[in-house]
């Protein structure tokens, strides 16, 4: 049985913004972490978690989980790690999966920064999707947008050869943040690219859109 999720803050590019859960999001918690649950103890190796699945995938920020199990529905032949912060995010992603009977899926509440550099080994995951992170839009925070060049050593390390990392963003400053980031390295080759068919249009995406937000996906594959 694994250890319940925590509200610890482990990290600064991402804001908490409270842990009011509903009393659903707790039930579901209580009811199905200890089968999908991850505890942060020791080295974390996605392949032993989800030893029947030749494709590995790390989600980083699942929001309510509404794109995550989704995509794991969409995609039963591939194995995905989701890291998420947020307490209520946990809740309502693990009734999700309940609800759609979702084999191929795991949960780590913690930050994924941690997660990566302290207890993932090297060559682990075959990609990284990573939808909607926070922009930080004000100047003043942009040190907390987690597409840094520090990340960028992180997540190659973390990738398989020829592994990528996709990204998803609705705000405009933030997508030539990341295109000028991933233009530095000379570790990464990749660049926008169009929207594909199996990342979901979410209610928050569609809010975003309706205000006339421009989403970017951009793709990114290590270089061996």
């Amino acid at each position: 049985m694994s250890e319940q999720p925590s509200d610890r803050p482990a990290n600064r590019s991402f804001r908490l913004r409270g842990t009011r859960i509903t009393q659903a999001q707790q039930n579901a918690t209580d009811l199905y972490w200890g089968d999908f649950g991850v505890p942060v103890v020791g080295q974390i190796v996605p392949s032993q978690l989800l030893p029947n699945y030749e494709t590995l995938i790390m989600e980083i920020g699942t929001g309510m989980g509404e794109a995550t199990a989704e995509i794991a529905r969409i995609s039963p032949d591939i194995g995905f790690l989701a890291v998420e912060v947020h307490l209520p995010g946990i809740g309502s992603l693990l009734a999700r999966i309940n609800e759609i009977q979702l084999k191929n899926l795991r949960l780590i509440n913690e930050d994924a920064r941690l997660i990566m550099t302290e207890h993932m080994p090297d060559e682990c995951l075959d990609a990284i999707h990573l939808y909607f992170p926070d922009p930080w839009p004000k100047k003043k925070h942009w040190k907390r947008r987690i597409i840094q060049d520090d990340f960028l050593e992180i997540i190659w390390r973390n990738l398989k050869p020829g592994g990528y990392i996709h990204i998803a963003t609705d705000w405009v400053p933030y997508a030539d943040w990341i295109k000028d980031t991933f233009a530095r390295s000379p570790k990464f080759t990749g660049g926008e690219i169009p929207k594909p068919d199996f990342r979901p249009l979410t209610r928050f995406e569609g809010k975003g859109i309706g205000k006339g937000h421009k989403v970017a996906d951009l793709k990114y594959f290590k270089k061996n």
